[in-house]
Formats: C-alpha cells, sequence, structure tokens
C-alpha cells in the first residue's frame, strides 16, 4: 500500500506538470486537465479509462505517463504470485522454466492459455527437431503368461530418459506393444512389430502431466514437446511362450521395474507338459542375465551362418600363416582357434557367467535332469539402447562428405 500510495503522488504530479500542454485536448475530452486538479482523483479516473484513452492521446508526453500508469495496474499481481504461477505451470507440463515464464508473459499471466500455448511452441520445435540424432533413451518390457514385448524409445539426452514422464511413456507403450493383435502367435523366436503400425495405436494415458485417451505418435509428440527433445519410437520385438515353458527376462542398468537400458530375453520349453516351471524360470532368469553379459550372437554351432564361419576361418588362417609354420600346423591352429569362436559366439557353448565351471550345455543337461524332462532353448534376444544408430549417422556422415567432395 505504502508503494502504490508513493507512485500516485508521483504520477499525479508528473501529470500536473503537462497542465498547459493539454489545455487544448481537454476542450474536446481527449486529454487529462479534468483530471488533475486532485492527485487521487487522477489515478482513478487514469485506471478505470485505460483501456480505451491510449487510442485517443494527442500529445506523447501523455502518452508516456498513461502508459506508466497502465503498466503499474497490470503490474499489481506481486512477484511472489507470479513465481507461483510459474510454479504452477512448471508441475503441469515439465517444460523449461524459460519457456513457462516466456508463454506466461505472452498470456497475461493467465495460466490456462500459457498452457495451450505452451504445447502449441512446444509441438512447433519437437517438429523442427525431429532430424536431431536421439540415440539415448530406454527399453521398456510387458510381459504375461503367454508372451513378453518389449520397445526402445529414444531421445538425445540422458537426462530426458531420466525424466518421470519419459518413463511413464516407455512403459505405457511397452503394453500396448503386447496387446498389439497377431503377436500371440506360437512360433519360435521374436517377432518384429513396426513402429509405425505402434504409432497409430489408441492409447489411454493416466499421468497428472499427459492423460486422456489418444494416438501413440500424438502422445510422443505431447512429450517432445514437454521434454523440448526429439523423440522417437525405434522398434518392438514380441517373444511368446513355448507352448510348455516360460520366456525369462532381464534389464541392465534398470531405473524402475520394467525399464532398462540393456535387456536379454529367453523363451525356454520342456517337453513334459506336466513338469513344474519354478526351476526353470529360476534358471531362465540366470540365463537372460547370461545373454546380457556375454553378447551371444547364435544358439548353436549349427546356427553359425556360413558367411561368418567362413570370414572368421580367414583371419584365423592369415594370422596363423604369420607364424611361418607347416600347413599341417596351421590347420591345425584354426581348428582350435575356430573353437574359441565358438565358446564366444554360441550361447549353448559358452562359459555360464553365474558358474563359469560349466557351460551354457551343461548347464541344461542339470535342469533337465532336475525337471525330469528335456529342457531347450527356443530362441533368445539381446537389444541395447541405441546400438547402430552412431554408426548409422557416422556413415550418412561420410556419405555427406564424398557427396561434397
Amino acid at each position: 500500500m505504502a508503494f502504490r500510495g508513493g507512485a500516485t503522488r508521483f504520477l499525479g504530479s508528473i501529470l500536473c506538470s503537462y497542465r498547459s500542454s493539454t489545455t487544448a485536448t481537454a476542450a474536446n475530452g481527449r486529454g487529462f486537465s479534468t483530471c488533475v486538479s486532485n492527485k487521487r482523483a487522477v489515478f482513478s479516473h487514469v485506471t478505470e479509462t485505460q483501456t480505451s484513452i491510449p487510442l485517443r492521446l494527442a500529445n506523447p508526453q501523455c502518452g508516456s505517463a498513461l502508459f506508466l500508469l497502465r503498466t503499474l495496474s497490470l503490474g499489481a499481481s506481486s512477484s511472489s504470485d507470479q513465481m507461483s504461477l510459474i510454479k504452477q505451470l512448471r508441475q503441469r507440463t515439465s517444460a523449461p522454466i524459460k519457456d513457462v515464464k516466456a508463454a506466461l508473459i505472452d498470456c497475461n499471466w493467465e495460466i490456462e492459455a500459457a498452457l495451450k500455448e505452451l504445447r502449441r511452441r512446444g509441438k512447433v520445435l519437437a517438429s523442427k527437431k525431429s532430424s536431431r540424432m536421439a540415440s539415448e533413451g530406454l527399453l521398456a518390457l510387458a510381459q504375461n503368461e503367454s508372451r513378453a514385448a518389449i520397445i526402445e524409445l529414444n531421445c538425445e539426452t540422458d537426462f530426458v530418459a531420466r525424466n518421470e514422464i519419459f518413463q511413464y511413456l516407455a512403459s505405457a507403450l511397452a503394453k500396448q506393444a503386447l496387446l498389439v493383435e497377431g503377436s500371440s502367435q506360437q512360433v519360435p523366436g521374436v517377432i518384429p512389430i513396426a513402429s509405425e503400425h505402434l504409432e497409430d495405436l489408441k492409447l489411454n494415458l493416466e499421468h497428472p502431466k499427459i492423460s486422456g485417451e489418444t494416438t501413440v505418435q500424438t502422445a510422443i509428440t505431447e512429450v517432445a514437446a514437454v521434454m523440448g527433445e526429439n523423440i522417437k519410437l525405434r522398434r518392438g520385438f514380441v517373444m511368446p511362450t513355448a507352448s510348455h515353458g516360460v520366456v525369462s527376462t532381464y534389464l541392465h542398468a534398470s531405473p524402475q521395474p520394467g525399464l532398462g537400458r540393456i535387456a536379454g530375453i529367453l523363451s525356454l520349453e520342456v517337453e513334459d507338459k506336466s513338469a513344474p516351471l519354478d526351476a526353470i524360470q529360476r534358471v531362465g532368469s540366470e540365463l537372460a542375465m547370461h545373454v546380457v553379459a556375454a553378447k551371444p550372437l547364435f544358439l548353436t554351432k549349427e546356427h553359425v551362418s556360413s558367411d561368418a564361419l567362413e570370414s572368421e576361418r580367414e583371419i584365423l588362417k592369415s594370422q596363423a600363416e604369420s607364424t611361418g609354420k607347416s600347413q599341417m600346423a596351421i590347420d591345425k591352429i584354426v581348428e582350435g582357434r575356430l573353437r574359441k569362436y565358438y565358446e564366444e559366439v554360441v550361447l549353448m557353448e559358452q562359459k555360464f557367467i553365474v558358474d563359469d565351471s560349466v557351460n551354457v550345455k551343461t548347464l541344461l543337461d542339470k535342469l533337465s535332469k532336475e525337471v525330469g524332462s528335456p529342457v531347450k532353448i527356443e530362441s533368445f534376444f539381446r537389444m541395447e539402447i541405441g546400438e547402430g544408430i552412431q554408426r548409422l549417422e557416422a556413415s550418412n556422415t561420410s556419405e555427406n562428405f564424398a557427396e561434397a567432395a
């Protein structure tokens, strides 16, 4: 109140100084001369007519005084009120503070209008950033008795990947992928889900900051607008459960259940349909963790592609020939090193990471005896966030340089 009273007296004195210059305009009702005789009346009159007077001003100096009065009138809400609005809008959107403040200022501190403006700006920026490389993010896993689904949701920075809204969206997308029609087919191996197919599906969100029924693509755009980064649903896969068995999973670097940066998924099947599954599930979880750590490329020796085997054989032969030994010795060296190669890339031949005294094949033999029926690995899958993106980006850069040259 002390500030407003001082401002009134100060502005009244300013307006009084304009009396001589506004006499002419007072005659036709376009000036302030009818108000300057009383300082308290001046403030009251100008405040009430501030929306209509500026268009009728005849004197620039009067315009300056009126602008100052209007600024004080519009700034009636205190700094603490403004900070409260900024805090409220930031809590509702998680947008950067500078963007929140700018939207509120442009919308005259109307929070609902600022919310709409913030989303509009965010969507425009999101579309502009859609070409930027997004190699960070999270893998999200959802599972039921018949299958497991995993998706990769990418962003530009690890900071955004740690945000609760981003994590909520990733989990919601994995649950949606689990319900994709046709994913329940009982076929071995993993079934890829086209991201274009997922993007058109309906999604019902129940998060305080993103809620309601929408499409997957719209939800991604909304979150990208809030986060200020390029966000992209890169890929998705489904692994069905065997006719009698389990799908075991493991997530590495997991900020919360169902999310991680590296995933191992494994399908185990037992021949006897009456065999208990508890022991199989326990060993399956350890094998899924093994897949993440050991990075196998093939299930058995027979699954090693002829191209991969021939390429490795040529490399080993070249290395052996550099020793200068006889051809017979070189052949023995190559075969010995091929056995080592199998132990590195073939899951069944790898040393078990929990107990390296046995390999995975021996582990399954022991499990089969424990449950009283043969147990086998139907398929496995390893997935890592951002894998291949850096290489693709480097390839594109090289091509651009080549074209420029």
